[in-house]
This record gives C-alpha cells, structure tokens and sequence, in this order.
C-alpha cells in the first residue's frame, strides 16, 4: 500500500507575537464596537507567533491584488523547490521517481500551475501528472494526501509528491473589519510543506482508506469573496460548532475499515482553532493530548491552511511510533467538508521502483 512519508515544512523568517497582535488590533480598529469580543477570541486562539512571507509593515499595505499576486507567484517559486529537495531526500528518492505533482493553495493563483515551473526547473519529468488543488482551503491538505492515495491505488509502482503552499498574509484586507476577519487576521499564518506518497517501501504512514464527506448546505460558511481587492476570506459565526456534523463521517469511515475512531494510537488533525480541536477530542472520546501535535503547530505557526496536517504529522515523525500503530489523518474546510485517511505506521526500507520509459507509466492525456 502507498506510504505517506516524512514531510518537510519551512516558514517565513519573519513573525507577528500574539502581543503584537493585539495592539495591532486594538490601534487600527479602536472604533469596532466588539473589540473586547476579538480581542478575547484571539486570545483564546492560543497563537503565540506566526510567520509572515513579508516583514509586517509591508504585510499591512495593500498594494493592489495585481501586486500580491506578483509577490506570491516570486515567492512560491523561490522559495517552494528547496522545501520539495527536503521531502524528496526524506522519502529516499529523487525527482525523476515522481509521477504525479499535487500542489494545494488557496492564497495565490497561477495559470499555468506552479507545477509546470517545478517540472521545468527541478528536474521532474516531463510526462509528470500535475493535479492542482486551488479551491479546497484548509481541506486541501487532507484531499491531497487522498488523491496522492488514490493515484498510487491506480499506479501501484508509482510515487506521487504532495506540495502545500500556503501565503495567508497576502489576504489580509484593512477593510475588512467584522468579528471573523479580525480573528482571522490573529489566526492564519504563512508555510510550504511538501511530502512524498511512496508506491512501495519508505517510513511512514501506510495509507488504507480514505473518504470525503461534505456537510449538506454550509457551502457558505467558508468562503472567499473575489473582489478587486483579491481575496476576501468569509467566515460564518456558526464554524466553530461545525465538528459535530464532521465528527461521525470520521467514524463511519474508521467503521468501515474495522476500526474504533476512539482507540486508536495517533491523530494527525487539522488545526482550525482551539474549539475544533476540543470539540472533535470531545466527539471522538480522546484526551486532549491526542491532538498535541496539531496543537503545537496552532501555538508555533497558527493556521497555516492546508500545510497544517503536514507539519502535525512531520511532529509525528520527530516523536516517532512503534511499528503497526493505527491512526487517522483528517483536514476540514470549506464545504464544509472533510478530508480523512485511515493508516498504519511502518518502517519499511524498500527501495522505490526505478523509473523505465513505457513501463507501468501511462501516456499524458491531452
């Protein structure tokens, strides 16, 4: 079965305290009749520092979406192959081992996808799939690692690398000055994280089953409004109370696969805010301490979107696990949905299967 092996995440050099934070909020939005309500949610996030892909006087200009897009697209491409380098080695193999590129964003746009410039610059081969995920959100680090899954199901021999980049301060919007923006403007944080799906052999997470699900009629409650300004980031009161719909689709999913969702060894979990995290433990009948990992990552980087399953896990790794140890990696976002995997740990060395030209690789599809 495909495994899902060490991931390699970097951050921006430059961060914003909680402290900072704060005064920000209290100096720029003095006349928002519930600042002491924002104040206290973002308290409550328990961020202590985020990272920043550009120093914070400049992350608070707004230069035009034209320009942040600009930034993003240099940024990416600088920045995104040397995080690939580290999976790469991590997982044993080189570029030309890849068959398939998932790349997950949802805070920048590119056309072509930032794919074609890896391809083109790194050595990947030119036949390599590309699937590029823009539109999933937070989610989308779950549904990457799925459909990475799901390519190695198909193509037993074949590797697929996962690349998650994620600039959420190239959203912020001065305008926007409800109670959710505020406490996303506490919250989100900037990271890539990569990983590499191995066909066979590697160390890591064996990946079993996977599933979707997606809560009927809150496709509104995250969302984004695309504006001239960019991207808008929508987030409905009602968000927070949202693990209670997810929460059985993660047990159902374990069901099936003849497993207790409550007894397993480890919980790789998205790290929205501190009450998703509380709620699903609560749902889930785990101790709190089962998610330390994404914990840590909420405290150490904040919401870093779509990359956090990846850095919870890469935690994961750090810990280690015994040989044979159940787990579940799970993402929610917009949707709302959620993206969960079923696996087990394993330490199997199997070199990956070379490359040959024709063989066990079908022809690209036009």
């Amino acid at each position: 079965m495909p495994i899902l092996c060490r991931p390699s995440v970097w951050v921006p050099e430059y961060t914003v305290s909680m402290d900072e934070t704060l005064d920000l909020c209290r100096r720029l939005h003095a006349d928002q009749e519930k600042l002491p309500l924002v104040l206290r949610m973002i308290e409550n996030t328990g961020v202590r520092k985020r990272h920043l892909i550009r120093p914070l006087e400049q992350t608070l200009q707004h230069p035009g979406f034209e320009a942040r897009n600009r930034i993003y697209l240099r940024e990416a491409r600088a920045r995104v192959p040397s995080v690939v380098r580290q999976a790469l080695t991590s997982a044993d193999v080189v570029a030309e081992d890849i068959d398939a590129i998932v790349f997950v964003s949802c805070t920048g746009f590119s056309m072509p996808p930032l794919t074609a410039s890896m391809i083109n610059a790194m050595g990947f081969r030119n036949d390599t799939r590309q699937i590029p995920i823009a539109q999933l959100g937070c989610a989308a680090g779950g549904a990457a690692i799925n459909r990475a899954h799901d390519f190695c199901l198909a193509y037993p021999d074949a590797n697929a690398l996962i690349v998650a980049c994620e600039f959420c301060s190239l959203c912020y919007q001065p305008t926007d000055t409800g109670v959710g923006s505020l406490l996303s403007n506490g919250l989100f944080g900037d990271a890539i994280a990569a990983a590499v799906v191995r066909g066979r052999g590697g160390t890591g997470m064996r990946l079993e089953r996977n599933a979707s699900y997606l809560v009927p009629q809150t496709e509104d409650w995250i969302s984004y409004a695309v504006k001239a300004t960019g991207f808008h980031f929508q987030l409905d009161r009602r968000v927070p109370g949202t693990m209670s719909m997810l929460a059985p689709s993660l047990h159902t999913l374990a069901n099936t696969h003849g497993w207790d969702a409550s007894t397993l060894d480890f919980y790789v979990i998205h790290a929205g805010g501190p009450r998703i995290l509380d709620d699903l433990s609560r749902f889930l009948a785990v101790e709190p301490d089962a998610f330390r990992h994404s914990r840590a990552t909420l405290t150490e980087y904040g919401n870093i979107a779509s990359a956090v399953v990846l850095d919870a896990l890469r935690r994961l790794f750090d810990e280690g696990l015994p040989e044979g140890a159940r787990g579940l990696l799970a993402g929610f976002g917009p949707g709302i949905t959620s993206e969960v995997s079923l696996g087990t740990w394993t330490t199997d060395s199997l070199s990956p299967a070379p490359f040959q030209a024709g063989i066990e690789h079908p022809a690209t599809v036009l």
